[in-house]
């Protein structure tokens, strides 16, 4: 780490540059946080759209539910893999002009979808949604961290978050709906519709808010070296090269360890929950993802303010230095004691069915709050700790977020039938424990880690 940097992350709020965070009103940025939250349901509506209808679609194309499940992992791995390009081009080309490519691309695999043929093609299209409708993932909190004051971003982010995370609850209620009165080709044709919304929001409410530099670095430049210049900057090693830091790493995991908890709960329900409480529909299983979703909504009402609140109580402990690392001490006791109890509960009151229907149905919405109130302080600190390079921290951070969601999309479906939900739900509860603890040694640790290291 070297010294600028270690003054960077520690500097008082009042010696920030004034202007950086005046350039737009207060409810312009209003406007276009609620631009890139609606932005961010894309991906996440497409990851689990698809899961109340996987017996239809696998009917459709002629092959097994664990065939369908697989492409929903596939399409977790480049939900991965994409934030390693996306990062460094919303840094090379600026946010807006990354935002309204990814959203063209997002509608163009949408149509591609609905129309496929056949499974090859189905699966060609879901991995381009993916890539592409990750991007708002990594633009959203660079945008966040261009208009918002260190102090002020996690209230922000939570509301941005809002639709990524509620986007995969309202994905099978939805698709449930419509494959219990029509074809599943419908659910992509929604989609492509809240694409379109998308596009034209972002195209005349978005304005670039990231910082002039003067000279850009792709300005003024001849053709060969801007394209030489251009592949430099885009390098996906640029991604992964700062996770030398100890703690980063440490909450990439804890971010991981979150997904995979939320994956592994939403992918097996229809095959969980249905023949255990004798659910007939996709409809009815659709709803039981309201849980979480309303879980996920009250939560970003408190989430951000409290990840906002440690952080000013500790700024104003160190007389008013502020050190990214205090953030993480709130997600602690959610991630490390909350988490794991309402999955333990969540899993063991399914596999031995006690408590009816009425006991999953709770612990799935308090999973959803206490899940809130630990993505700001993990978000933010990627904006905090080395804001020049914020778009690469939170697309490394969703790399490796993703592999989780990847590897629990593709075996929450055979696990739970081979060693039943209550065992399945037990690794979860660990993942999350595991993944408490070692963030509280990065709050504990983080910022010695970071003067030692030089990235």
């Amino acid at each position: 780490m070297s010294k600028s940097e270690s003054q960077q992350s520690r500097i008082p709020e009042a010696d920030l540059e004034p202007d950086e965070f005046d350039r737009f009103s207060r409810y312009r940025k209003v406007v276009m946080v609620i631009v890139m939250s609606w932005n961010g349901l894309l991906s996440p509506i497409s990851s689990t759209s698809v899961l109340s209808a996987i017996p239809n679609v696998a009917a459709t194309y002629h092959t097994s539910g664990s065939v369908i499940g697989l492409s929903n992992a596939l399409y977790m791995v480049f939900m991965a893999l994409s934030p390693c390009f996306w990062g460094p081009w919303c840094q090379a080309l600026g946010r807006r002009r990354s935002c309204l490519a990814s959203s063209v691309v997002f509608l163009a695999s949408s149509i591609g979808t609905a129309l496929s043929p056949n499974l090859a093609s189905f699966m060609i299209f879901r991995m381009l949604s993916a890539f592409s409708g990750t991007a708002i993932l990594v633009i959203g909190p660079a945008v966040i961290r261009d208009l918002y004051r260190p102090l002020d971003r996690a209230t922000a982010l939570a509301w941005f978050y809002t639709g990524t995370l509620v986007g995969p609850t309202i994905g099978p209620l939805l698709a449930g709906a419509i494959v219990t009165y029509t074809t599943w080709r419908v659910i992509f044709w929604v989609q492509t519709g809240i694409s379109a919304i998308s596009l034209l929001a972002t195209y005349f409410l978005l304005a670039e808010t990231m910082k002039v530099v003067t000279p850009r670095p792709l300005e003024q430049l001849p053709l060969p070296k801007k394209v030489t210049t251009f592949l430099t900057m885009t390098n996906p090693w640029r991604v992964i090269r700062p996770f030398k830091s100890p703690s980063l790493v440490i909450t990439a995991v804890a971010s991981g360890s979150l997904v995979w908890n939320q994956y592994g709960l939403l992918t097996p329900i229809r095959y969980v929950l249905n023949p255990r409480y004798n659910l007939d529909t996709p409809l009815q299983s659709g709803l039981l993802y309201l849980a979480p979703g309303v879980g996920y909504m009250l939560g970003t009402l408190g989430g951000g303010r409290w990840a906002d609140y440690t952080a000013r109580k500790r700024y104003k402990q160190r007389g008013k230095i502020f050190v990214a690392e205090d953030r993480l001490y709130a997600a602690v006791p959610f991630l490390m004691v909350v988490l794991p109890m309402c999955m333990l509960i969540y899993g063991w009151s399914v596999e031995k069915a006690f408590g009816g229907i009425a006991v999953p149905i709770v612990f799935m919405f308090l999973q959803g709050i206490a899940q809130l109130f630990c993505y700001p302080s993990l978000n933010t600190y990627c904006l905090d700790v080395r804001p020049e390079q914020s778009a690469e921290l939170i697309a490394g951070n969703f790399f490796i977020r993703y592999i989780f969601g990847a590897v629990a999309s593709a075996a929450a479906i055979p696990a739970t039938q081979a060693i039943g939900v209550g065992y399945f739900s037990t690794i979860s509860a660990i993942l999350l424990a595991i993944g408490g603890g070692g963030l509280l040694t990065a709050a504990y640790w983080g910022l010695s880690w970071r003067q030692k290291i030089s990235v």
